[in-house]
């Protein structure tokens, strides 16, 4: 039995790996793989590849090249889900601010320093036309955090994925105040290399396992019911979700969309230097 584990944020993307893992398929091929939340987003998940704590993780896309670009030994296997993240911006519920031009010199709630809430608040700042290199950041780890610093005044503002956080806007905790998409997909699947090199076979099939789970995942009977239970969703939110939300089959990620992604991010300030597309991506499907 080959042990593996893998990793992901607590949301709805990624129920698919909960039904895999419940259904035993992985056991079926002899791979006892171990699921780990992580709430605190992909800094978090890029810390854990990096000290061999994760094998598998399912990160964003920004947050993974930015941290392979600066040395993590992981390569991106696939990309997860191809259609972009909507980041919803976050005030607390009694602040000031009104509208996007408001926050320009404000401070911003940040997971982590390399995660997405701090990447994309960036590219926002860029969208805004900003100065980016004065922008204020106050690191609260994850979601819990990010409500107590809106709510205490610790920071101005906070950007989460839009139906995660939908029921604490619902419920008076947030304000949005605008939504940001990424201009790129937006969960991609990364692996240690050292899992790579001993166990290539093994990770191949958890990919074709999770890839045949996603491809039918929108057809299952009820899963909207399913999931508004589970995530403490309203129905017509996950509804919505589940009508712009599309993942990856089994095609491999390109070398050209992840130079467009490192020459967009090189815009943004994100990443210093572009390196060369292959020193990011290993393709399983050879």
């Amino acid at each position: 039995m080959t042990n593996l584990k893998v990793g992901g944020v607590p949301e709805h993307f990624n129920y698919p790996w909960y039904l895999t893992l419940k259904n035993k398929e992985y056991t079926e091929h002899n791979i006892n793989l171990r699921w780990q939340d992580y709430p605190g987003g992909t800094g978090q998940m890029c810390k854990a590849l990096r000290e061999g704590t994760v094998d598998i993780a399912i990160v964003l896309t920004e947050g993974i090249i930015k941290d392979i670009s600066n040395g993590n030994p992981s390569k991106i296997v696939q990309t997860f889900v191809k259609s972009p993240l909507v980041w919803g911006i976050h005030v607390g519920a009694k602040s000031k601010f009104k509208t996007i031009n408001d926050l320009e010199h404000a401070t911003i709630a940040i997971s982590r320093f390399g995660s997405g809430s701090h990447l994309m608040a960036i590219v926002n700042a860029h969208n805004q036309g900003w100065d980016v290199t004065k922008l204020k950041f106050k690191v609260i780890k994850n979601l819990e955090g990010g409500i107590e610093a809106l709510t205490n005044g610790e920071a101005d503002y906070f950007m989460w994925e839009h139906f995660t956080t939908k029921p604490l806007v619902d419920d008076g905790t947030f304000r949005r105040i605008d939504n940001c998409p990424t201009p790129w997909p937006c969960f991609v699947i990364a692996v240690r290399n050292e899992v790579l090199e001993n166990n290539f076979d093994e990770v191949q099939k958890v990919l074709e396992i999770i890839n045949a789970k996603t491809k039918n995942f929108k057809s299952i009977p009820d899963i909207d019911k399913t999931l508004a239970k589970r995530y403490k969703q309203k129905l017509e939110d996950i509804q919505k979700w589940l009508k712009i939300t599309s993942w990856n089959s089994n095609k491999p990620i390109t070398k050209n969309l992840i130079t467009r992604i490192q020459n967009k991010m090189i815009t943004f300030n994100v990443i210093e230097k572009k390196k060369n597309s292959s020193d990011f991506i290993k393709n399983m499907y050879l």
